[in-house]
């Protein structure tokens, strides 16, 4: 049976975004998330509706995530991510969004399980991280748009080609001038770090 929790998320008061989510499955991470606005993921926006969020399962790292429709029958993306840390550890499903500009869709910088420190920073294409830095005017991890463009790609096993090759990928952080930059400016890696770009 599913347990039915609130998700916190950045900026909800000022821009009626609400999320829910139903936890699932531990060994995964699968979680069922409702969006009530458009939301930016790597590779597209997903329109207000039910998904479900999971950890490929063959991936030792744990760092590759993929989204799916509500009924979990349909793939929808794969996404790298890398480790990003939360001080506080949080007891309900945490949903980090990036600050957005006026008429744009919210972009999601990162997902946390319950009971877990340690959640999933999401990493852009360069093009896009170039442009969500520009509008936030915060660091967006980002990695090559040809590797990138793996995401869209039907993965089954972290031996996939399309995966491999994303978590072969040197990710890096965009700022808001369209520099590359240090991906520690865009997460905290460690307990003991702070990043002038955390909020």
């Amino acid at each position: 049976m599913y347990r039915t929790t609130v998700v916190a998320c950045l900026f909800a008061l000022l821009f009626g975004f609400c999320v829910a989510s139903a936890k699932a499955n531990e060994a995964n991470e699968a979680t069922k998330i409702t969006f009530n606005n458009p939301v930016e993921i790597p590779g597209r926006v997903l329109k207000p509706g039910t998904y479900w969020f999971t950890i490929l399962r063959d991936d030792p790292n744990q760092n590759v995530v993929q989204v799916w429709n509500s009924t979990r029958q349909h793939l929808l993306d794969t996404v790298l991510s890398i480790p990003d840390y939360r001080t506080h550890t949080p007891s309900h499903t945490i949903i980090k969004f990036e600050e957005r500009a006026s008429n744009s869709p919210e972009a999601l910088r990162a997902w946390f399980y319950p009971g877990q420190n340690y959640g999933h920073a999401f990493v852009y294409s360069e093009t896009e991280a170039r442009d969500l830095a520009k509008r936030t005017g915060h660091p967006v991890l980002s990695m090559r748009d040809d590797i990138a463009s793996n995401s869209t790609k039907p993965a089954k096993s972290a031996n996939d080609a399309s995966v491999v090759a994303m978590k072969n990928a040197n990710v890096k952080a965009m700022n808001s001038n369209g520099q590359e930059v240090d991906k520690s400016q865009a997460i905290q890696a460690e307990p003991n770090q702070t990043s002038a770009s955390r909020r």
